[in-house]
């Protein structure tokens, strides 16, 4: 059976290798892990409910340059343990659905898997950010199987709708473009904007409800209306007295 150990600890195995080149092969490892396990999910969903849950997915592994300036936010000493230690979304993974409820359903296959480990999780749809930013977040430990052990590494996932995704790609650039200091009616805007997109999605998720019952509703049709035509052959073939 492999050992168990933290990434700290398979790092300083590697002695001979360069360190950031192994914090990068671990954490590409395991977005590898959760993407195999993302689409797996969807093609299940898709199997079963005849319905993909997920838009689209996609991955990152942090900068060196955004590691050091959120270390610093942070105050820590730029180095490998602390990177490692205080830095949870090194690697990232990103999950655009298209409803809201998407996210729930999805957030709790992703909990449910026996491999994954959820370290922490942050509603930011219930609890959104007071810029207006909505996003469900996951930090998960993933096991990466090597030749002689397992290393835990961790990903951050984060769930979240198309209109979410396009507000928060906005205020990304507008955070970086400003350093964190824009305008006071940029930000301003910003908070009306993802008002109008909260309200889009929930006006969007009604809709598609709206569409789902109409589509049940019109199979029962279909088959009331099959019964009647095959109740009305037979009796039309019945014998007569």
């Amino acid at each position: 059976m492999k050992k168990e150990q933290k990434i700290e600890k398979a790092i300083r195995n590697y002695e001979d290798v360069d360190s950031w080149k192994t914090i990068i092969f671990l954490y590409t490892a395991a977005l590898k892990e959760v993407g195999t396990k993302l689409e797996v999910l969807n093609d299940e969903f898709q199997h079963v409910h005849k319905y993909n849950p997920i838009e689209h997915i996609k991955t990152r592994i942090k900068t060196p340059e955004s590691i050091v300036r959120k270390l610093k936010r942070q105050n820590h000493e730029t180095s490998i343990e602390n990177m490692v230690a205080h830095v949870n979304d090194i690697a990232g993974v990103r999950v655009i659905c298209s409803f809201t409820s998407d996210i729930y359903q999805l957030a709790e296959m992703i909990g449910n898997q026996s491999d994954l480990r959820v370290i922490s999780i942050k509603d930011y749809i219930k609890n959104p950010k007071e810029s207006g930013y909505k996003s469900y977040h996951m930090i998960v430990g993933v096991p990466i199987y090597l030749s002689d052990n397992v290393v835990n590494t961790k990903v951050e996932i984060q769930i979240r709708t198309i209109a979410m995704d396009f507000w928060a790609s906005l205020e990304h650039k507008i955070y970086y473009k400003f350093e964190g200091n824009a305008p006071e009616y940029i930000s301003r805007e910003l908070v009306e904007c993802a008002k109008m997109v909260a309200d889009l999605d929930d006006k969007m998720l009604t809709l598609n409800d709206a569409v789902q019952a109409c589509s049940v509703g019109e199979i029962q049709m279909d088959k009331d209306l099959v019964d009647d035509i095959a109740e009305n052959v037979m009796g039309s073939k019945r014998p007569h007295k």
